[in-house]
């Protein structure tokens, strides 16, 4: 990789001038800004203390013993500011990118071992079965599923799954406002008075039990919808099925027998303040009755059965909810940081210029399956996964109706159906790439064509972080850069017109190739089809 060959060449600087430095205090970061080089260090900061020595000093040294070892891939280097030195790179190295992508294709570049193969088990979306999922819980399913793919690129075994509430008093209530709607009669309490309620109901026949059916109904609404926006699960979970397994009971025997749980007020408590929990926590009330929360430890500590390391996606009213089950692992023996959860944060839909509100209780909601329709699964997954989880959320669906360059998923998809065209009029020119070992890549030295190089070299880097940080709006990012470079490419370098000189049109066919490498995996990451027109 460039980054080793330049922290090799700063190491045997630094040895040269008889300084002693560990490899990780070796950096290189791409600058943010293009004018400042393609990498930069700060490793003349970083030492200068432990030296004594003024770091602009320092790293005008460093500068100089690498310009009389004349490192090829470096073109020049500067250095800037207290005394990072930047680097500007040959075209060649961006060269080697293109013929790395070319030799490993869709299936190869960019796959990673970072995961070294431990094992995942995520889960994401879990809404109860008491009606159509609306449009924000459709945030949680495109970045649960964008997430799964980008770990098992990187070299984790991802296990997905959905929880599906099927016992309780919320799927108790949808049973009875069901029956209600059927009857004509007056919803209970707290039912649930949504328009599909009374649609379902006329859908409903007499003779079944309302309970059963209404999630049923829901479930298949929800698995519907979410498999229009190419969201799929490994496995669905039913917590009905958990506890007439008896396992609500063995977790609750080996929590007891563990010393962590008091009875006390009449209740059953657990102990979960002992674990940085604000308070402990009722597992059983004193009417006998479970707290949702025996069934939700008994779940998570199966689900370890399925993957070393846990990690929910929950919605954003969960936060205390998190110390509790943290807690609870740890009193069941799993390592603390073996469970993790990641809070999003909603979304709010506007049109015209109002914003919907979304309620499935009151009835005021837009369906995911109402969105897709609206504006098509692409641009509402891609839509979903543009900005980072942990954000609010504002979806124009006007803009997002519109085939501009203004909607983003539009703007990518259009880069790929170019690529798609270049092939097809070359086949009706009759033009055929040559053998990639036959022709001179060293011919693509305009700008536009290092650029596409240049995106496709940080797409290793950009999966790794996307990873580390449980952020598949990076990718969402930096294929929109790709789709930004092409097109400037595609504007700027032309690839079949007559005047082009046929090695330069053979490099840039290949370039071409290169970059609908890239789409097709950053497209497939993101769960997103790659059209060939448009």
């Amino acid at each position: 990789m460039i980054t080793e060959v330049l922290a090799a060449a700063l190491m045997d600087s630094l040895r040269e001038s008889q300084i002693e430095v560990a490899v990780n205090e070796i950096q290189m970061e791409r600058p943010s800004l293009r004018d400042h080089g393609d990498w930069s260090s700060n490793v003349a900061l970083v030492i200068s203390k432990k030296v004594g020595r003024n770091p602009r000093e320092l790293a005008e040294e460093v500068v100089e013993t690498i310009e009389r070892s004349s490192v090829e891939v470096i073109e020049r280097m500067e250095v800037a500011g207290p005394g990072f030195i930047n680097f500007y790179l040959s075209p060649r190295w961006l060269h080697d990118v293109m013929l790395e992508v070319l030799a490993q294709g869709e299936d190869g570049y960019a796959c990673l071992e970072v995961g070294n193969g431990q094992s995942i088990n995520l889960e994401f979306v879990s809404a109860n079965p008491t009606g159509p999922l609306h449009a924000g819980g459709g945030r949680w399913g495109a970045y649960g599923d964008s997430l799964s793919r980008i770990f098992r690129r990187c070299g984790y075994q991802t296990f997905t799954e959905y929880y599906v509430n099927d016992r309780g008093l919320q799927t108790e209530l949808f049973g009875a406002s069901l029956l209600a709607r059927q009857n004509g009669t007056d919803l209970p309490e707290d039912g649930y008075a949504g328009e599909y309620v009374v649609e379902w109901a006329s859908e409903m026949p007499r003779d079944v039990d309302p309970i059963e059916w209404g999630r049923k109904r829901a479930l298949d609404d929800v698995q519907e919808s979410l498999a229009l926006m190419n969201v799929e699960f490994d496995h669905w979970a039913s917590e009905k099925a958990l506890v007439e397994s008896g396992a609500m009971e063995a977790t609750m025997a080996e929590l007891r027998a563990g010393g962590w749980i008091d009875d006390r007020d009449g209740a059953t408590w657990l102990r979960t303040s002992e674990f940085g929990d604000e308070k402990d926590r009722v597992l059983v009330k004193s009417d006998g009755e479970p707290t949702y929360f025996v069934p939700d430890i008994s779940y998570h500590h199966e689900k370890f059965e399925r993957g070393e390391h846990v990690i929910d996606v929950l919605g954003a009213d969960h936060h205390g909810y998190v110390p509790r089950m943290s807690a609870a692992m740890r009193m069941l023996g799993h390592p603390p940081e073996s469970y993790e959860a990641i809070i999003g944060q909603n979304v709010t839909l506007v049109k015209d210029g109002e914003e919907i509100k979304l309620s499935k209780r009151t009835g005021t909601m837009v369906e995911v399956s109402e969105l897709i329709e609206a504006v098509g699964p692409d641009v509402a997954r891609f839509a979903y996964l543009l900005q980072s989880i942990d954000s609010r959320q504002t979806i124009d669906i006007d803009m997002l109706s519109k085939q501009a360059n203004e909607n983003p998923v539009y703007y990518v998809q259009y880069a790929h159906a170019r690529i798609a065209s270049v092939g097809r009029e070359a086949a009706n020119r009759g033009i055929e790439r040559t053998a990639l070992n036959s022709i001179d890549i060293g011919l693509l030295t305009h700008e536009r064509e290092l650029e596409v190089l240049r995106c496709l070299s940080t797409l290793p880097e950009i999966l790794e972080i996307a990873a580390r940080d449980r952020a598949p709006h990076r990718v969402a990012t930096w294929i929109r850069e790709l789709a930004a470079a092409f097109h400037g490419f595609y504007h700027d370098c032309p690839v079949l017109r007559s005047d082009i000189e046929e090695g330069v049109q053979q490099s840039r066919l290949w370039l071409v190739e290169s970059a609908r490498v890239g789409f097709a995996i950053g497209l497939d990451l993101l769960g997103l089809t790659a059209p060939e027109q448009m």
